[in-house]
């Protein structure tokens, strides 16, 4: 007689390998017949969950789908950003535990980043005050790399790789003409600098270009700033320069948020009545984040007015974190790899953790051990950049991030096309959810 029912859910924002952490916990589920059930999922996390949104995965996904979903991009049952509410007397915790006995879920999994194991977390921990028999277990997720107690977290490496192709690419591109220049590419981070310090692998030889490399994790100041690049100016005709979104003055102001009166201060000009309205508003998602955009704008409009060269500005924007074509390998089987871990820690009686990785050797010797942590350690913690892997100056990265790095961005998946366009699987919406 089959086991319990298992659940699986995908929540924050899609990575390249999300869907192959998804794929590890129905093929490992699928596997252990004796012991688990049927395999479902959520659809757009436990905020449709609630709404009594999910699928039958073992049910509509053949062997061939599950071969495909592991090169996939993006979050293929749907992702969502809802925060559990902190007092578990809500009838939120009660409605949901309503639903896993319904469907006779005997283990619970949440593949996501820092919120999404906050979610595991609270969820762990009520199931424990009411005698629930369910299992809960984190699945990692996040290019932010920023969660703590694992080397390293699924999505981060693709994220990377498709950072330094795509800075290389821009690279090359802003060298074809004579006259100076600056680009100044903006990337994704908001407290940490994981996904920006990627820039640096883009480098073909020692001083090439990204010039100057600036993360969150050191204080950016708009005048240090002004004599870098007019010491690279004066070294070369172009100068690209990789920022954070997330990097902030020494008063903890984000530069996104400069408005004229701080650019007119660093330029050493009257501020001009009309012509910048003041700060940008900065808006708030679900979990009270910052929602960060616009640095690169605003160092753009202070390198033109400051030294009067050819400026652009570029920001990667979402294909940095889900580019299925430029997928690390290495990054994809690690994801999978997570979601098998997850289910066999399950069956063994794990209950309020989180799959962990920790790296085993280096280059060539590169492989990792996998563990169960507690999720209450990790969530709502992030994990920063090492300052010993920043240059002092904070404009440029040391040798041993690359050393950390470069094992994850190895190799490059097969993924399947027609007509020249790969062909990802999608979910067919309006047929297959129960509602």
């Amino acid at each position: 007689m089959p086991g319990k029912n298992i659940i699986v859910g995908q929540s924050g924002g899609p990575t390249a390998v999300i869907n192959a952490s998804l794929c590890g916990v129905i093929r490992e589920g699928l596997s252990r017949k004796e012991e688990i059930g049927k395999i479902y999922g959520m659809i757009h996390g436990v905020e449709g969950f609630l709404e009594g949104r999910y699928m039958d995965l073992g049910e509509e996904l053949s062997r061939e789908d599950l071969e495909v979903l592991r090169v996939t991009p993006a979050a293929y049952l749907g992702s969502c950003r809802y925060k559990l509410p902190e007092n578990t007397e809500s009838e939120v915790y009660s409605r949901l535990f309503a639903r896993f006995d319904e469907l006779n879920i005997g283990y619970f999994f949440y593949i996501g980043g820092n919120d999404s194991m906050d979610t595991v977390s609270k969820l762990s921990r009520y199931g424990q005050q009411t005698g629930s028999p369910i299992r809960f277990v984190g699945i990692p997720k996040t290019i932010d790399n920023d969660l703590i107690l694992t080397d390293h977290t699924p999505g981060f490496g693709s994220a990377a790789k498709y950072v330094a192709a795509t800075v290389r690419e821009i690279v090359l591109d802003s060298s074809v003409y004579q006259q100076k220049s600056v680009t100044i590419i903006e990337l994704m981070g908001r407290h940490t600098g994981w996904l920006t310090g990627a820039s640096v692998l883009a480098r073909k030889y020692k001083e090439d270009n990204p010039a100057l490399i600036y993360l969150p994790e050191r204080t950016f100041s708009l005048e240090e700033f002004a004599r870098d690049v007019e010491r690279e100016l004066a070294r070369r005709r172009c100068v690209v320069v990789c920022v954070s979104e997330g990097i902030g003055d020494k008063e903890g102001t984000f530069i996104c948020e400069y408005g004229e009166r701080e650019l007119a201060a660093c330029l050493g000009k009257e501020t001009e009545e009309g012509s910048w309205d003041g700060k940008e508003e900065i808006l708030l998602d679900t979990f009270g984040h910052k929602m960060l955009t616009g640095c690169g704008k605003v160092l753009e409009r202070f390198v033109r007015e400051r030294f009067g060269v050819k400026v652009r500005s570029v920001e990667l924007n979402v294909s940095q974190r889900c580019s299925g074509m430029l997928a690390s390998l290495t990054d994809i089987r690690e994801a999978e790899k997570a979601g098998q871990m997850g289910v066999d820690y399950a069956l063994k009686g794990e209950n309020g953790v989180m799959v962990a990785f920790s790296r085993k050797g280096s280059g060539a010797s590169y492989d990792l051990d996998y563990s169960a942590v507690d999720v209450n350690e990790v969530c709502n913690q992030e994990k920063k950049v090492p300052l010993s892997w920043i240059c002092e100056r904070g404009n440029d990265m040391e040798e041993a991030y690359a050393e950390y790095a470069l094992p994850l961005i190895q190799g490059t998946a097969a993924v399947p096309e027609r007509n020249g366009i790969p062909q990802y699987l999608f979910r067919k919406q309006f047929f297959s959810e129960n509602v």
